[in-house]
């Protein structure tokens, strides 16, 4: 498998640190509300991963951290006159159910920033005693002029980066690019006793210490949005690898941005969509799917008339599977004289996907090969044996596993209101009522299925 590596900016072959088993990172949400579209497009990108090295037989250890305490948190508890703790804990629940309904699993470790108080004051000691961080009133910074490769990540340098940005002049600091790794306490703010009296931990520095807790001083794959290159990455980068000394993430991978009708989302564009609402009319399974369409490191744009179309494509894979189910009822239970050839067909389709999910995780080139195995299915397995079919099935189970489509239970055989509509229609052809007969068809192609009429009976294929 080769991932594109954000830090060298190039495909690398990947190999994990220990052989069989990979350790992912993954920025999760900050809980102070509904997450929107773009972060579900991270939430699935890294969930997709996982899934796929699983699916090749690694073990994966997935850890996506809850920042459950940064200066939003603070804002709108404050607004509502509630805790920062009961805001976190409304919206982590909120934030699993919704996870779960785009079919993100559980990660193994669901680390939150007020629980790591003691892990994050550890590190950033540990950078004050290295000469990497001081402390000013209260505060403590990262000494950014201290560690020479700050900027590697996002590919400038220290005095570019302080050129380009926007920084709030402040004289305690050594260089505008400083950042916060400790903040003293603030009237109204939940805080923790440390060595530099109270306050609470920077954004930043409560990812590298859950991050090392859970995965080691070094791991495999650190992902996230492309939004979080710079600052966050970047000084995640920074702070860790000047306190180990050691390389942080092994593999940093960034997945693309999300406009919404061409147009960049944004609060002021009154184009800010959250996948709570979105998932009040569509179909949170055809969300992913969208959200798979394209390869995960290219732009995206969401629109009305894009996720119908998911939709219509997430219906022929569930008929596609209604489909096999049914021909596995009625086929013979002997080979049939196709079933060799249909055989290598879905394996030369499975070995598609393979190919491009190996090709840094090309989930828009694996849908085609998925698709492929539709076009099996209904083209070539008409007349199967139950061998055949079965491979099909299982080929097709497998794959859509990995990307977390086609996830609710399969009944056996197609649907009872299918089924009814094909008994109807055999019955009027029976008796000779043809008008009965193509309003039935009809029917059944707006269920997503075609039927033809062999001298064997109808033959159901989906569309």
């Amino acid at each position: 498998m080769k991932i594109f590596n954000t830090r060298s900016r190039v495909k690398e072959d990947f190999a994990p640190l220990t052989p069989g088993q990979v350790r992912i990172y993954a920025c999760g949400p900050t809980v102070y509300n509904y997450f929107h579209i773009g972060n579900a497009r991270a939430f699935i990108t890294f969930d997709t991963l996982r899934r796929y090295l699983e699916f090749r037989g690694l073990k994966v250890t997935f850890v996506q951290n809850l920042t459950d305490i940064d200066d939003k948190m603070i804002r709108r508890a404050n607004e509502e006159g509630i805790t920062v703790a009961e805001l976190a804990e409304r919206f982590i629940k909120i934030y699993h159910e919704d996870a779960a309904k785009l079919g993100v699993r559980p990660a193994t470790f669901h680390p939150r920033a007020t629980e790591h108080i003691p892990e994050i004051i550890a590190l950033v000691q540990t950078l004050v005693d290295k000469g990497h961080a001081y402390a000013a009133d209260g505060d403590v910074y990262f000494d950014t002029q201290s560690f020479t490769p700050y900027g590697c990540l996002c590919g400038q340098n220290l005095d570019d980066l302080e050129s380009g940005a926007r920084v709030d002049i402040d004289e305690r600091k050594r260089h505008p690019m400083d950042f916060a790794l400790w903040k003293s306490k603030k009237p109204g703010e939940p805080s923790w006793d440390s060595p530099w009296g109270a306050g609470r931990p920077g954004w930043h520095i409560e990812c590298s210490a859950m991050a090392m807790k859970y995965l080691g001083e070094t791991f495999d794959i650190h992902g996230g949005g492309s939004d979080l290159i710079f600052p966050h990455h970047e000084n995640e980068l920074a702070q860790s690898e000047a306190a180990t000394g050691k390389p942080f993430a092994r593999y940093w991978m960034h997945n693309g941005m999300l406009n919404i009708d061409n147009q960049k989302m944004s609060k002021s564009l009154g184009n800010f969509m959250l996948f709570h609402d979105i998932i009040k009319e569509v179909d949170p399974e055809a969300v992913r799917l969208f959200l798979l369409s394209a390869q995960y490191r290219s732009p995206l744009n969401y629109s009305q008339e894009q996720l119908k179309q998911a939709q219509s494509t997430l219906a022929r894979l569930y008929a596609a599977r209604a489909r096999a189910l049914f021909l596995l009822d009625h086929a013979p239970t002997n080979a049939q004289p196709g079933d060799d050839a249909a055989t290598a067909e879905v394996d030369a389709a499975r070995n598609q996907f393979i190919t491009a999910m190996d090709d840094d995780m090309n989930t828009a080139d694996a849908l085609a090969a998925l698709f492929e195995l539709v076009r099996i299915i209904n083209i070539s397995l008409g007349d199967a044996g139950k061998t055949a079919i079965q491979h099909w099935l299982d080929v097709f189970v497998s794959l859509t596993d990995v990307l977390g489509l086609v996830a609710k239970p399969a009944e056996s055989g197609i649907s009872k209101d299918v089924q009814a509509l094909l008994d109807a229609r055999a019955a009027a052809r029976k008796a000779k009522q043809w008008q009965e007969s193509d309003r039935l068809r009809a029917e059944l192609k707006v269920k997503g299925y075609t039927v033809e009429d062999t001298p064997q009976g109808q033959k159901l294929n989906s569309i």
